[in-house]
């Protein structure tokens, strides 16, 4: 795993994660599930370079 695929899904990872939250206290949910789904991405994300590292 490069360090920018690293940073990149860390950082959507922790974007999705403000978005959710921004979304709870403000109760839009719109934002909260956009959060989510933005979270979701990132972790995928590390799960599959992690992966591609197994394999090298």
């Amino acid at each position: 795993m490069s360090t920018d695929d690293k940073f990149d899904a860390k950082a959507d990872e922790l974007k999705g994660k403000a978005k959710e939250t921004a979304g709870r206290i403000t109760d839009d949910e719109d934002l909260e599930a956009e959060g989510r789904v933005e979270k979701a991405k990132g972790s995928l994300k590390q799960a599959v370079e992690k992966v591609k590292d197994a394999f090298k």
